[in-house]
């Protein structure tokens, strides 16, 4: 049996074009760079801009209907809108409430997310606390990494780094 090898046609048609490829210019070839070989430095060192934060021991406080938990905010950043590198406070419930409402007044361009749901049965128990300790985390992460807010709230910088924060003197 011998091998059957396909040869042209004189007359066949010419190959049709892909529809949307009729323009000139989109037929025209395109050159991209080649991308560089990046350094070991590059690679493996210390990242242009630091921020880690993190809302840890919760301490609850007082007796009876004067009871409140207060959490420690920890910070290490290079980010030149914060004076300091390290930082470390301590925060009650109330105090992100008042936050919350002082950034959504001086930013309004920016939608502040929400803070954990108050809760008014248990709340000094080990689940509750802890539930609320990873959402007001959720919340600095989102606020102090917003590149807005870093450079255009007076609040922000203070309460996430000043011991001396008040809300009564914002």
């Amino acid at each position: 049996m011998a091998s059957q090898t396909p040869t042209a046609t004189p007359n066949a048609a010419p190959a049709k074009k892909p529809a949307g490829l009729t323009s000139p210019h989109l037929t025209s070839s395109i050159t991209i760079p080649e991308a560089r070989q990046q350094t070991y430095e590059e690679l493996y060192g210390p990242p242009e801009n630091i921020l880690e934060i993190e809302v840890r021991d919760p301490r609850t406080h007082g007796t009876g209907r004067h009871m409140y938990t207060d959490y420690e905010i920890y910070m290490v950043t290079n980010i030149p809108a914060f004076k300091l590198k390290q930082s470390l406070v301590r925060r009650r419930y109330s105090d992100f409430e008042h936050f919350r409402d002082m950034l959504e007044r001086e930013s309004a361009r920016v939608n502040i997310p929400p803070l954990p749901g108050k809760v008014f049965t248990n709340r000094f128990s080990d689940d509750v606390i802890e539930h609320r300790r990873e959402g007001l985390q959720q919340f600095l992460r989102i606020v102090v990494s917003h590149p807005l807010l870093q450079t255009g709230s007076k609040v922000m910088a203070a309460f996430v780094q000043d011991p001396n924060w008040d809300k009564n003197s914002w």
